[in-house]
């Protein structure tokens, strides 16, 4: 039977890792007290990630990918998909597909989730997923299209007691032939979330049936 999503484990499965780089990080600014070590400023990073963010890397969803799903949509550079086996739902769908942005430099996954064939829109199965999650306020729906499909974005904020803090979290559904899809994008809080946004819309932006 398919475990239940909605106080995500993910979320607590990562929990000792974001300890981790969190602890990495503050060691590694402390060390970085001294200037012209002639490394390049932080918005300076931050816009190199950006860019390298939004090129394609390849594609998921089709047959013989990493994820073979309902849709297909483009994954950025050196983003990683891989395929889930564990039958973990939230609301209507199930994870089919983790998308792990780790190997492009931040802390965060693309999280692909599939449903059955029904009869609910994007806009009823995106609540769900949505409304299946404990701590999310302030949610804002809007429609977009894309490949042919029409579906429903929508932005929120995650109150994480683990982090204790609040973050924005991000993720849109489609419904196809085959079933509904969501794709999700959380991240370690709201500054790696707003870096990894351009990863999400390439999906968005390139999704269309497989």
């Amino acid at each position: 039977m398919p475990v239940r999503a909605g106080n995500s484990w993910l979320r607590m499965a990562h929990a000792a890792l974001l300890a981790s780089v969190l602890t990495g990080c503050s060691e590694a600014a402390e060390g970085d007290g001294s200037t012209g070590s002639g490394r390049p400023s932080a918005g300076a990073e931050t816009s190199a990630r950006d860019e390298k963010a939004v090129r394609s890397g390849g594609s998921v969803g089709a047959a013989g990918s990493a994820c073979e799903l309902p849709v297909t949509f483009d994954t950025a550079k050196s983003w990683k998909a891989e395929a889930v086996q564990a039958p973990l739902e939230q609301g209507p769908v199930t994870l089919a597909c983790e998308i792990d942005a780790k190997p492009a430099g931040n802390i965060g996954f693309l999280r692909v989730w599939a449903g059955e064939p029904g009869d609910a829109d994007a806009r009823t199965v995106l609540k769900a997923f949505v409304a299946a999650e404990d701590g999310v306020s302030g949610e804002k729906f809007s429609a977009f299209t894309a490949g042919g499909l029409s579906g429903v974005k929508v932005e929120y904020l995650y109150a994480s007691e683990l982090l204790e803090e609040t973050k924005k979290e991000s993720a849109f559904a489609v419904t196809t032939a085959d079933g509904p899809v969501v794709v999700h994008l959380g991240g370690l809080d709201t500054e790696e979330h707003e870096e990894m946004l351009p990863a999400y819309e390439l999906a968005r932006r390139t999704l269309r049936t497989s």
